[in-house]
């Protein structure tokens, strides 16, 4: 059902925590889907330095929430913003498709922290927000 990279990263996630005094901070999920992801970012030079995430959901919300912060790291706030939940599922080898609303979760949270950044240091832009489609909660 899952592939080894989901285990992997679900059974050792990666960036785990909070980051004190972080330059972004994005959370997002439902109640309704059962899962709540939490994304903190470090910025320096419009480069994500550092990222943790502290998720409460499944398996797969806490899969695709450690590939997301590996993907974003070390990576420009655009580059950041150009993560799609396909380029998460992908870097995981997929995700069964009552899971697909996982990824999408991952890609709104770094979005989310990335638009907190903005607003908290007086940068006039506005991030697009997906929404998920493959279930019937709303972000």
């Amino acid at each position: 059902m899952y592939s080894e990279k989901v285990m992997d990263h679900f059974s050792n996630p990666r960036n785990v925590g909070e980051i004190e005094n972080a330059d972004g901070v994005g959370q997002v999920g439902n109640s309704k889907c059962g899962d709540i992801m939490k994304m903190y970012i470090k910025v320096e030079n419009d480069v994500i330095v550092d990222v943790k995430f502290k998720t409460f959901g499944c398996g797969a919300a806490i899969a695709t929430s450690s590939m997301a912060t590996e993907l974003v790291k070390g990576k420009t706030l655009d580059e950041a913003l150009a993560l799609t939940n396909k380029a998460v599922m992908e870097a995981l080898d997929g995700l069964p498709p009552v899971k697909v609303h996982c990824s999408v979760l991952a890609e709104e949270a770094i979005a989310a922290a990335v638009q907190n950044y903005y607003d908290t240091h007086g940068i006039d832009k506005q991030v697009a927000k997906s929404h998920c489609d493959s279930c019937n909660c709303e972000h």
